[in-house]
């Protein structure tokens, strides 16, 4: 059973930084991980995702100022939020997509996390 478990978020001031963490088990495919956040009253949206071979993309939104890596040894997938703005306010959810391709930057994935809430102040 796929598990995915956020932490990290929480409360900063705009241009200062977060990271976040998804512990993330029981996987029998891996295509991509990734991160989406969804906004109150806002669809989900996709912010980054990296592919088991380390391909990475970016939404527009946040390409520059976000940063997302992982430890495959111990299956932890990371977001490095830096320079934050207001607008990046909303809940995060760590996410997988067992094949390709890759939906994350889209919105969409086949697992999702409970979400970490992070909340930018200006």
């Amino acid at each position: 059973q796929v598990q995915l478990k956020e932490s990290g978020g929480g409360s900063v001031q705009a241009g200062g930084s977060l990271r976040l963490s998804c512990a993330a088990s029981g996987f029998t495919r891996n295509y991509c991980v990734g991160w989406l956040r969804q906004a109150p009253g806002k669809e989900p949206e996709g912010v980054a995702r990296i592919t088991g071979s380390g391909d990475i993309k970016y939404a527009d939104s946040v390409k520059g100022r976000f940063t997302i890596s992982q430890d495959i040894s111990k299956n932890i997938v990371y977001l490095q939020m830096d320079s934050v703005k207001p607008e990046d306010t909303g809940m995060y959810y760590c996410a997988q997509v067992p094949d390709a391709p890759c939906s994350v930057l889209a919105g969409r994935a086949n697992y999702w996390g409970q979400g970490t809430q992070v909340t930018v102040s200006s």
